[in-house]
């Protein structure tokens, strides 16, 4: 049963707190509300007596000016959104950390938009109506119009892990194909021959260029892969793609199109398939995530290096912000290929 409540006076409502403007910090503090501004405009001319009353009125009062205000005047907000989806692969987990130290030391703030791909187009559309500085593009995809209204907003794009063909787009791209050669030679070199492949989603354009490069390296060595399964860059999710391969075939070698996968693959050969890494069975992955580096898995990887793609979004982002109209540019990262003990 409901029960009809009268309502409530709008004197008793709970008020929003007032925030304090630049008008109540120039009242308190004897100047013009332009000189409110000026004290928070680096290389501003104010005389420094003033200055020093304004900036200590202002913390009296809990001011700080409105950097989203400022945007209508022309001014940046240093806010950038960052674009990562559903984060399912460890890797991306390591770049947003050193995305938010690289950004937040040079000025930047990011405003991160995440969740599964079906939602996400609209979430990136939401939040263009704020004004950022630039979009950063990790997980999923932008469609063309959406990339339209970036450009017509003049709101930079820039792309991490893959290449989109458009002018006014940068893009970081490691050289996933070569990196995984790499991977297929050192195996070759060790005696290898019967190799299985454990792939992510095949709509990611890294997926089509690593496997790509074991299916051309192998070719060289007139090889073909035994086995091969897709998963989902997960730990469980190389567990159970690595018992699909042992019921395919009588391996030798496995490599992994990412590292997660590569760490399940190798538990569960160990464990339910009583395999020993690497005396009967070779496993490599790709990105060199931290965990790689443990002693309890050793895992020969390729590096997929985070502070040179980090440093490279950087250096875009002010090269863009400096020069709004320049040929949009693609920087290829080199991958390295991490030898440890599981090959």
């Amino acid at each position: 049963m409901t029960r009809d409540r009268p309502p409530q006076d709008r004197a008793t409502l709970p008020r929003r707190p007032h925030r304090v403007t630049a008008a109540d910090v120039a009242k308190a503090a004897g100047v013009s509300r332009s000189a409110v501004s000026r004290a928070f405009t680096p290389g501003a001319y104010l005389d420094d007596d003033k200055r020093q009353r304004v900036l200590e009125t202002a913390m009296d009062l809990g001011y700080r000016p409105n950097a989203l205000a400022a945007s209508l005047q022309g001014a940046a907000t240093d806010l950038v959104g960052v674009v990562i989806g559903e984060l399912g692969n460890p890797y991306d987990s390591e770049w947003v950390a050193a995305l938010v130290l690289a950004l937040n030391a040079s000025g930047k703030w990011p405003i991160f938009l995440g969740g599964p791909a079906s939602g996400l187009e609209a979430s990136v559309t939401s939040i263009l109506r704020y004004p950022l500085d630039a979009l950063i593009v990790r997980g999923g995809s932008l469609g063309e119009t959406l990339i339209d209204n970036c450009s017509k907003l003049n709101i930079p794009v820039i792309f991490s892990g893959r290449v989109i063909s458009h002018p006014a787009i940068d893009c970081v791209a490691c050289r996933n194909q070569d990196g995984m050669a790499m991977a297929v030679q050192l195996l070759l070199e060790g005696g290898r021959r019967t190799f299985g492949y454990i792939g992510g989603p095949s709509a990611l354009s890294s997926e089509t260029e690593r496997l790509q490069g074991v299916q051309e390296k192998l070719a060289e060595a007139d090889l073909k892969l035994a086995a091969q399964v897709t998963s989902d860059y997960s730990f469980s999710g190389g567990r159970g793609a690595m018992q699909q391969l042992l019921a395919q075939a009588d391996l030798d070698a496995v490599v992994c199109a990412n590292d997660a996968m590569a760490l399940g693959a190798m538990s569960f050969a160990r464990s339910d398939g009583h395999l020993s890494v690497p005396e009967d069975l070779a496993v490599v992955g790709f990105d060199d995530i931290a965990m790689a580096s443990w002693p309890e898995f050793g895992l020969t990887t390729v590096r997929n290096p985070l502070d040179k793609t980090v440093a490279e979004i950087l250096r875009l982002l002010e090269d863009r912000l400096a020069t709004p109209h320049r040929p949009g540019e693609v920087v290829m990262i080199e991958p390295e290929l991490i030898k440890r003990q599981s090959h």
